[in-house]
């Protein structure tokens, strides 16, 4: 049996050597549109910021380490068309086009970047300072671009997750960042205002400009700098730096007769099976069963991508595999501050159909007799009737296992748990790292004290 995957990153190369694993005999040909099969694009920004030195340790696998699975690499082959009827993938290479047979088929082409309404940005590009940054060559061509113009004052436009980490990367390589946001919060769609506050307060500390609830209207070069113009003042700078998100790559499948939703997300079952035959798919390209939602929803995370390309492997593999769905848990950190969340918000929540109520507290990381306890802002969502656990917020300092707690309510969340059961959870405790009573539990108390 042949199976072909097309794309590599985290979905792709988890479902070719899944299939290896679990059908060594089957022969797995994966198609890479470019020559960065396995890179860490969550590492991004630590390299730009210069922690991670060499952007070639980004890599999870080495190609010669992919091929010693036996799996036939295939880099600089990207995938053009795909016939369901014949089985057949066409594709461009190097050297022209070839076109591959398949008995089965998966398809992992990730996300492309959100190219916002911006007048001037379609006709500025890299060699401009106008800089998109979703795959390794975006960052090595910011960061030439930005060595070659000097650069000391970069505008990034959007404060999601890979932006506020972008202000973080560019401030502590010493250059001056202004942070432009068109909703009215820093990590809109992670926190809530009142702990997206401190984030703010946090980059400014750090000497980021920060703009919220504006949007730019317009870039363009003025001689050596970018003019960005915006709903509150025009600002000036060497580089631009666009990050407003992402939507999935599917025109491919969209093309062969593979269903989408109406954002474009490929419409999968939970054994990532498409609507033809034959055909898989995973990663950020679909969408996904949402543990606490009715509807599956888009939410592309490395973490996601990597297990559905595990389940779509293992069933092209004829295995019978579901992928047991997510709760949208996230990390990142912010200079010397942690931000983390995990389930539904209460305005989510609220839409989904749940009494929502959302209950912040502050509970210290470990017992304060012990020098050095810092405190936790947690804002924990349930169910006001069921008492169900909907979901968490945290924020916290650099040191106080914010991703420990928050995969803590992501467990329960998968688990079912109301946030009374949160009480029961055996939980770890020394002085110097906790308290007989988590913050994790601290924060249930408080949610039940109101509810």
């Amino acid at each position: 049996m042949r199976v072909l995957v097309i794309g590599g990153s985290d979905a792709g190369v988890s479902a070719a050597l899944r299939v290896r694993e679990h059908s060594p005999e089957t022969e797995v040909t994966m198609l890479v549109a470019d020559v960065y099969p396995n890179f860490s694009i969550c590492g991004i920004p630590y390299h730009l910021s210069g922690e991670v030195p060499a952007w070639q340790v980004l890599a999870h696998r080495t190609n010669a380490e992919i091929e010693a699975t036996g799996i036939d690499l295939r880099t600089n082959h990207r995938a053009t068309a795909i016939d369901p009827e014949a089985k057949i993938v066409s594709a461009t290479t190097d050297d022209g086009p070839v076109d591959l047979s398949y008995d089965r088929l998966v398809i992992g082409t990730g996300a492309e970047p959100l190219r916002p309404s911006i007048a001037g940005l379609d006709n500025l590009g890299p060699d401009d300072g106008v800089h998109l940054l979703h795959t390794i060559d975006d960052a090595r061509r910011l960061d030439a671009d930005l060595v070659r113009r000097s650069a000391r004052q970069v505008i990034i436009i959007g404060a999601g997750y890979i932006g506020i980490e972008m202000a973080e990367a560019l401030v502590n390589r010493g250059l001056n960042v202004t942070l432009l946001e068109r909703l009215d919060t820093v990590l809109p769609r992670t926190l809530d205002r009142e702990l997206a506050d401190e984030i703010t307060a946090e980059l400014v500390r750090h000497g980021v400009e920060v703009s919220c609830g504006t949007t730019v209207d317009e870039i363009q070069r003025d001689g050596d700098h970018l003019v960005v113009t915006a709903e509150d003042g025009t600002r000036r700078g060497d580089a631009v730096l666009v990050v407003s998100g992402v939507k999935p790559d599917s025109a491919l499948a969209a093309s062969a007769g593979i269903e989408t939703d109406s954002h474009g997300s490929i419409l999968v079952d939970r054994r990532m099976r498409t609507n033809l035959p034959d055909i898989w798919a995973a990663g950020d390209c679909v969408h996904t069963h949402h543990v606490l939602l009715a509807e599956p929803a888009y939410v592309p995370l490395g973490t996601t991508a990597h297990k559905q390309g595990r389940v779509a492997g293992e069933n092209a593999a004829g295995g019978d595999r579901e992928f047991a769905g997510i709760v949208g848990t996230q990390v990142v950190r912010v200079f010397d501050r942690v931000v983390a969340a995990t389930g539904l918000r209460d305005t989510e929540a609220g839409a989904a159909g749940y009494e929502s109520l959302t209950v912040q507290t502050t509970a210290d990381d470990h017992k304060r007799y012990y020098p050095g306890a810092t405190p936790i802002q947690i804002r924990i969502t349930g169910d006001r009737s069921t008492g169900r656990l909907l979901g968490a917020q945290l924020v916290g300092t650099h040191g106080a296992e914010i991703a420990k707690r928050v995969d803590t309510y992501a467990v329960a969340l998968h688990q079912g748990l109301t946030v009374d059961q949160l009480l029961d959870l055996d939980l770890s405790y020394t002085p110097p790292l906790g308290s007989p009573w988590d913050a994790v539990q601290l924060a249930a108390q408080a949610w039940l004290a109101a509810r």
